[in-house]
């Protein structure tokens, strides 16, 4: 019987080890080719892993919430025909690649030739959709919760659960916004004072006779609350994955480039009525527009106007140097369930608006579901913090390691303002930007963020 072993491969550049975070198949189920038998997390990224074998599941060596190295066997996979007809009479090994006379394998009909991990449709297909359906069945009937592993590390995050959880999603499964519903229901069900009624279940009280006397009415006091046990005082959270990877870059960071910050007050009252607009518009009419939008394109335009905020510091074995890139690989820093992530959107000096309004949604979307590429983090030149959405109006945020400058986009709100001499209600933002004062001087850096200001406060100016 032929059992073939898959280890884990280096699914990004220089990983060292990644946790298995949800094994998608069993011992008995059978694979193809392409099929997802696993998914991991790296330190930058929740990884799907197809299966590189044809066959059943033999074994799963390695439990869910352990950490492996790279190349450290996973799983075991019988190949199919021998799973299937163990007790068949013997035959002579068979190549992966060759018939049993040792002539190369025709492939199938309708079919090309395949890398490993790599497949093409057909039959392919069909049996994946098959295995997939047969995996639903299983984890119905063993914990009957269906979820993606994002969503259950939402729910653990949220102390949600999952079998409380009524699923919305399209095959039964619980969805993000299930979850969050979920947990905004419990947290109101909390909050309300809700008496301890202790062990008494009923108490008679004597009703005086006299028909001029008020009835007396029980009073209840409620219990003293219960002190937490000693072992819910704290909680203890392994730093791995994600979260170490980033402790560790901003370390760095933090202590290697010196860091500089300045900032400004704007009046963005022309960016909220262009973003108005945009959303009106039959041409942005399936994408999402917000002032993210607008603050990207002013960054992009004003990196031009001063490249050496998109540079970078490079110590070589000649000494460092200052590597000036002539293109925007477009950062913007994304919090996720799983720690910060930092995708990046790489030549967006080439998009147009609605092609960067449509790139950013799909990285939000991507980042928010634990399914951005370690490629898609890599290579950045400037990045984009949007604390706006957390109500936030500035900060000194850290440099992503590898950049010379990250820019932070406050709350827009409403404000006083001064116009033309007259106190006037405007939408007023702050923004601000940490830069690494080896590369940029300080008229540099003031005149970039000044640069970014002005768009926001006039986008007409994106027109020259």
């Amino acid at each position: 019987m032929t059992t073939q072993t898959f280890v884990l491969p280096d699914v990004g550049e220089g990983l060292t080890e990644a946790e298995i975070v949800s094994w998608r198949v069993g011992p008995g189920d059978r694979v193809a080719v392409n099929d997802v038998i696993v998914e991991i997390e790296t330190a930058k990224s929740l990884v799907e892993l197809p299966s590189p074998f044809d066959g059943v599941v033999g074994e799963l060596l390695v439990d869910e919430g352990t950490t492996v190295a790279v190349g450290a066997p996973i799983i075991t996979i019988v190949a199919e025909d021998e799973a299937t007809n163990a007790t068949a009479p013997s035959a002579a090994p068979v190549t992966v690649g060759q018939t049993e006379h040792g002539a190369p394998a025709e492939p199938p009909a309708g079919e090309g030739s395949v890398l490993v991990g790599y497949g093409t449709g057909g039959h392919v297909q069909s049996r994946r959709r098959a295995v997939r359906q047969a995996h639903r069945e299983r984890v119905a009937a063993s914990v009957g919760v269906i979820a993606k592993p994002p969503i259950r590390k939402l729910a653990r995050d949220l102390g949600v659960d999952l079998a409380d959880v009524v699923p919305t999603g399209p095959a039964g499964d619980v969805t993000r916004d299930d979850v969050l519903k979920h947990a905004e229901q419990a947290s109101v069900f909390r909050n309300i004072q809700t008496p301890d009624w202790g062990t008494v279940r009923e108490e008679t009280i004597p009703v005086e006779r006299d028909a001029g006397a008020a009835s007396a009415t029980p009073v209840i006091a409620p219990a003293a609350p219960t002190p937490p046990a000693d072992e819910d005082r704290e909680e203890t959270i392994e730093v791995k994955g994600v979260r170490k990877a980033t402790s560790s870059a901003m370390v760095r960071s933090a202590y290697t480039a010196p860091h500089v910050s300045v900032w400004t007050d704007v009046d963005a009252t022309r960016t909220m009525e262009l973003v108005k607009r945009l959303k009106a518009s039959p041409d942005f009419a399936d994408v999402k527009v917000s002032p993210l939008l607008i603050m990207a394109r002013a960054v992009i335009w004003a990196v031009r106007r001063t490249p050496m905020v998109n540079a970078a510091w490079v110590d070589t074995d000649h000494g460092a140097e200052i590597r000036v890139r002539r293109y925007v690989n477009l950062g913007i820093a994304a919090a996720t369930p799983r720690g910060l992530l930092v995708p990046n959107i790489k030549d967006a000096q080439d998009l147009s608006m609605r092609d960067l309004a449509r790139a950013l949604e799909k990285l939000t979307l991507t980042a928010r579901e634990g399914k951005t590429q370690p490629a898609d983090q890599q290579g950045g030149t400037i990045t984009i913090t949007n604390i706006g959405v957390f109500g936030m109006d500035a900060g000194t945020p850290i440099i992503n390691p590898g950049e010379s400058g990250i820019v932070a986009l406050g709350t827009i709100r409403q404000k006083p303002w001064v116009v033309d001499g007259e106190v006037r209600p405007r939408y007023v933002t702050t923004v601000s930007g940490s830069f690494d004062h080896r590369v940029i001087d300080g008229d540099g850096m003031s005149r970039f963020i000044a640069d970014v200001a002005s768009i926001l406060e006039e986008p007409a100016l994106l027109l020259d």
